[in-house]
């Protein structure tokens, strides 16, 4: 080896471990961000959402007719209203004799039954007008069969190996899947979420069974739609990576699952410890969490919530009113809803005067005036408070600098006393559903009758 080229290697080296210092110097001044790369709309973070079944919600079953609810539910302190699926639907293999909202016959289109374009924009302006926001059911995953897409571009579907449509899943024979290998479809799509943000000034989509759509579609729409104007985007599924760069919330299933369990005896308050664990491990601090007792499939094929949670409906309704994430209350709810609404029939919901109302009430103002219930990174961190009694009644904390809420529920149908079993109790709390707002100290013992709740806070 020549001295030139030992020269010219010796040099390479020197650079090349130069470069790498340099690299390991700057990798370690990087601050990783691993949180959501979503910015929820500034609105949602104090917000809880109403699901709205227009079909049900009145006789006359029209946007004209739910417009004269919005009252009642604006002085729940409501922020956010989700219409159900407002696009006409199919009649090709539809089920029932007015079909399912989800099987889509125009994705640019509305349904007459409802109503006329200009009803569906006084109906949103009117909900901007008093100070809340609208977002609308969007069925990505499927279409009718008889939507005009079968024809001007068939090649948008899913096709067994003779070419037929088929369902997306075998019980769902009322609607046909979507390809989202096809690029023209993904396109369509995204322009079609685009339009009733551009002509109609909704504030974002619930995303039907957004698990089942690539999350690349997701992520690549929000980005196009955040350009137009903040936009507020709820996944009906539960796995994480869809709040990476898509969506605001997803559904907290796994916190419903638990409360029917519990209310059938199958579960206990110590199985709340699990839950909090996995949901704190799982989920980023900053992924909003739909947090709810029912919503329409939930009460049209598995029960009301009388049904699944018995004695115990108003205590679940308090655990999902101060725990982690976003509340959720469905159209007829707040009335005591006590019947399963037919899913492919006309069948009002009977509108009548229940408690259940004003404990809704109090528990959404509680979240809009103490940051410790805000959603996300905005929020109170949540801890479960000991007690000699952990097995049937749960205590827990959210805590956001000055502001404190303490939740303490007996979560079986026998009275139970408990002993607090550490100091985190201390000082002075008002009672949310005091009548008289008193100023106690919180004691360290709680002698509760079945399914008794209280909320403390400061």
């Amino acid at each position: 080896m020549n001295i030139h080229f030992k020269s010219l290697l010796t040099l390479l080296l020197l650079f090349l471990f130069l470069i790498a210092c340099n690299v390991e110097q700057n990798e370690s001044n990087v601050e990783i961000d691993n949180s959501s790369g979503v910015v929820h709309p500034e609105w949602s973070y104090d917000a809880t959402i109403y699901e709205a079944n227009i079909r049900q919600f009145s006789e006359e079953g029209t946007f004209n007719a739910f417009s004269e609810g919005l009252p009642a539910i604006k002085n729940m302190g409501v922020d956010i209203i989700w219409l159900m699926p407002i696009h006409p639907i199919g009649e090709k293999n539809r089920k029932g004799s007015l079909g399912s909202y989800y099987a889509v016959k125009n994705y640019l289109g509305v349904n007459p039954e409802f109503g006329t374009e200009d009803d569906l924009r006084n109906l949103v302006n009117k909900i901007h007008e008093m100070g809340m926001y609208v977002i609308i059911d969007w069925v990505a995953n499927h279409s009718s069969w008889d939507n005009p897409l079968t024809v001007t571009n068939p090649e948008f579907y899913t096709t067994d190996e003779n070419g037929n449509f088929v369902p997306p899943v075998e019980d769902w024979a009322d609607v046909i899947d979507f390809n989202y290998d096809n690029p023209g479809l993904r396109r369509y799509m995204t322009d079609a979420l685009l339009y009733w943000v551009k002509e109609f000034n909704i504030d974002g989509y619930r995303c039907d069974v957004a698990g089942m759509v690539p999350t690349d579609f997701w992520e690549q729409s929000r980005k196009e739609l955040d350009e137009i104007k903040p936009v507020f985007m709820l996944a009906e599924a539960g796995e994480p990576e869809l709040q990476e760069n898509a969506f605001d919330m997803t559904y907290n299933w796994q916190l419903k699952n638990l409360m029917n369990e519990i209310a059938a005896g199958e579960k206990n308050a110590l199985n709340f410890n699990e839950y909090l664990a996995e949901e704190l491990k799982t989920y980023d601090e900053n992924y909003f969490r739909m947090v709810f007792t029912t919503n329409h499939d939930e009460n049209s094929w598995d029960g009301t919530v009388f049904e699944r949670l018995g004695e115990g409906y108003k205590t679940f309704a308090v655990l999902t009113g101060t725990v982690n994430g976003m509340p959720l209350i469905y159209s007829g709810q707040e009335a005591g809803l006590d019947k399963r609404l037919q899913f492919f029939e006309k069948d009002p919901i009977e509108w009548k005067d229940h408690p259940i109302r004003e404990l809704y009430t109090k528990l959404f103002n509680l979240k809009k005036n103490n940051q410790a219930l805000w959603n996300g990174k905005k929020g109170g961190s949540i801890s479960r408070i000991n007690t000699d009694n952990d097995e049937n009644v749960l205590i827990f904390k959210r805590e956001k600098g000055e502001n404190i809420v303490v939740t303490i529920l007996n979560l079986s149908d026998e009275s139970q006393k408990a002993t607090v079993l550490d100091g985190t109790l201390e000082g002075n709390f008002k009672n949310l559903f005091s009548e008289t707002e008193e100023v106690n100290q919180l004691s360290t013992s709680h002698q509760l009758k079945p399914w008794e709740y209280q909320v403390w806070f400061k």
